[in-house]
C-alpha cells in the first residue's frame, strides 16, 4: 500500500525505514518534550511505518527555507544516512518549500505532521462519507503543494481552439483538476451532511438522548464504548483506531433507553484541513445532550491532551470557558470528564486521584479495560440526565399513545386525567426530556 507522496511515481510503502524528528521552539511547548516525539512514532508505527530513531532539536528561529538551522539540517540528515532512511517524518507543519529543500539535503522522501496524520486518515476510513472527507482534505493539503520542484509541471499545455490563448502549464491544469475534483467531493458531501441532519432531527423526536464519547486519540473512548454497549468496535493500542463514529443504543439507571456515539480521536496540532473536513461527522457531538470526555489519566501529557481537545470543542463550538467545570458554551451539551486507565496507575497516585475526582461532581475516575468504576459513570450520566427534573402538566391528544407511553418512560408519571379530547398528565421531567418532547410534539 502506498503510504504517502502521491505527486511521486515512487512511492514509499508500508515498512519504510524512518526516522523521526522535531523542531521545538523554547517557551511556545505546553507538553513533554519525550511524550510529544513519542507520539510522533506513534503517528508513525500507525501505519506500519519502520522508524528506526527519532529526536527533538531545538530551534531559536524557526528558518523560511528548512525550519531547522544548517547544522541541524547537516545532523538530521547524517541520521538518515546512518539509519538508512528512506523517510525523515517532521513532526512539525512544513511549508512547501521547506519539505522541498529538506528532501534535496537529506537526500530521502519527507513528510510532514499534517500528512502523516492524512494518511492515517485515509488508511482508516471505513465508510464513503469518512473517504470522501480524507481525500477533501487531502487535496486541499496537495493544492498548496505544486510549488515543488518537479519541471514537469511547468511544461505548457496547448490551448483548445475555442479557448485561445497561449494555453495553460502542467501545474495550472493540476490545480484546476484539483479544485474541480474538491467541489464535486463538497457537493457529494453536502448531500451527506444533509441525510446526516435528517437523521439526527429523526433521533431528536425519538425518546431517548445522546451521549457522545470524546477524547484524545488512544485515550480509551472505544474501549469503552464496547464496555459499555457490548459492541466489537476496533479498540487497539494504536492512534487513531477508531475514524467512523459509530452509535449503539445502551440502556442507563432510571434511562431506559440512550444512543452512545463514538467518534475520532482527537490530537494536538490536528490539521486545519482535517477540522474542516470532519465537521460535519463531529456535528454530532454538537447534537448530544451530554459529552463524556474520556482522557488518558495515566499519560504523562494528560493536561495538555485535555486542552488540546478542548481547543477543537471550542473550534466546533461545542466547549466554553466553562467547560472546566463540566459546561460547554451557550446552549451546548454538559460534560462528564471520564479519568480512564486506572489499572495503569499504581495505588497512590489511584488513591490521590480518587480523592481529586471525588471533591467534583464532573469527573469520573474507571478503567474501561477492567470495568472498574463504569457502573460509577453510568449512574452520573444517568443523573445528569435527569437533573432538575420539575413537575408539569401536560396535554396530550387521546390518541397519540405513543407520547404518552413516552412520557412515562422518560418521566415519572405522577397521574391523569381527561379533559375533551385531550389526556392532562401530571409528570416529573427533567429539562433536556422536556425540551426533546416538546419538539417530539412540534415536529
Amino acid at each position: 500500500m502506498a503510504v504517502f507522496n502521491r505527486d511521486t511515481a515512487d512511492e514509499v510503502s508500508r515498512g519504510a525505514r524512518a526516522v523521526v524528528v522535531r523542531a521545538e521552539t523554547h517557551g511556545m511547548e505546553r507538553r513533554d518534550s519525550d511524550a510529544r516525539l513519542e507520539e510522533a512514532r506513534g503517528l508513525a508505527l500507525a501505519i506500519g511505518i519502520d522508524v528506526r530513531a527519532a529526536q527533538t532539536f531545538r530551534v531559536r528561529d524557526r528558518k523560511p527555507a528548512t525550519l531547522f538551522g544548517s547544522g541541524q539540517v547537516d545532523q538530521i540528515a547524517t541520521l538518515a544516512r546512518a539509519e538508512e532512511a528512506e523517510l525523515v517524518i517532521v513532526d512539525n507543519a512544513l511549508s512547501p518549500v521547506q519539505q522541498s529543500n529538506l528532501e534535496k539535503a537529506t537526500e530521502a522522501k519527507v513528510i510532514d505532521r499534517t500528512g502523516l496524520i492524512l494518511e492515517i486518515f485515509g488508511e482508516r476510513a471505513a465508510t464513503n462519507e469518512g473517504r470522501l472527507q480524507v481525500e477533501l482534505a487531502h487535496l486541499d493539503y496537495q493544492a498548496g503543494r505544486l510549488v515543488r520542484s518537479w519541471t514537469h509541471l511547468e511544461r505548457q499545455r496547448g490551448g483548445f481552439g475555442f479557448l485561445g490563448g497561449p494555453g495553460e502549464t502542467q501545474i495550472e491544469a493540476d490545480r484546476r483538476m484539483i479544485r474541480d475534483r474538491m467541489t464535486k467531493i463538497r457537493r457529494e458531501l453536502d448531500q451527506v451532511t444533509r441525510t446526516r441532519s435528517l437523521h439526527r432531527a429523526r433521533r431528536q423526536r425519538a425518546p431517548w438522548p445522546v451521549i457522545a464519547l470524546v477524547g484524545y486519540t488512544n485515550a480509551g473512548k472505544s474501549t469503552l464504548f464496547n464496555r459499555m454497549t457490548g459492541a466489537d468496535v476496533m479498540a487497539e493500542d494504536l492512534l487513531f483506531a477508531t475514524l467512523d463514529p459509530t452509535m449503539r443504543q445502551i440502556a442507563l439507571p432510571g434511562l431506559d433507553k440512550a444512543i452512545l456515539s463514538d467518534t475520532v480521536g482527537f490530537v494536538s496540532d490536528l490539521p486545519t484541513q482535517l477540522i474542516a473536513a470532519f465537521r460535519a461527522t463531529l456535528e454530532e457531538v454538537l447534537s448530544a445532550d451530554l459529552i463524556i470526555h474520556v482522557r488518558d489519566i495515566a499519560h504523562p501529557d494528560s493536561e495538555a491532551q485535555r486542552d488540546d481537545v478542548l481547543d477543537v470543542l471550542s473550534e466546533l463550538g461545542v466547549a466554553g470557558e466553562g467547560a472546566v467545570e463540566g459546561e460547554g458554551g451557550e446552549d451546548a451539551p454538559p460534560i462528564i470528564e471520564a479519568w480512564n486507565k486506572l489499572d495503569l496507575l499504581d495505588g497512590d497516585s489511584a488513591a490521590q486521584l480518587r480523592e481529586i475526582a471525588g471533591r467534583r461532581n464532573d469527573v469520573v475516575i474507571l478503567s474501561a479495560l477492567t470495568g472498574v468504576g463504569v457502573d460509577d459513570l453510568q449512574r452520573r450520566i444517568s443523573g445528569q440526565m435527569t437533573a432538575g427534573a420539575e413537575i408539569h402538566q401536560l396535554r396530550v391528544p387521546v390518541a397519540d399513545g405513543a407520547a404518552i407511553a413516552w412520557l412515562h418512560e422518560h418521566g415519572e408519571v405522577i397521574g391523569s386525567e381527561t379533559a375533551d379530547s385531550d389526556v392532562v398528565v401530571t409528570v416529573r421531567l427533567s429539562e433536556s426530556a422536556l425540551a426533546r418532547f416538546m419538539k417530539r410534539s412540534t415536529a
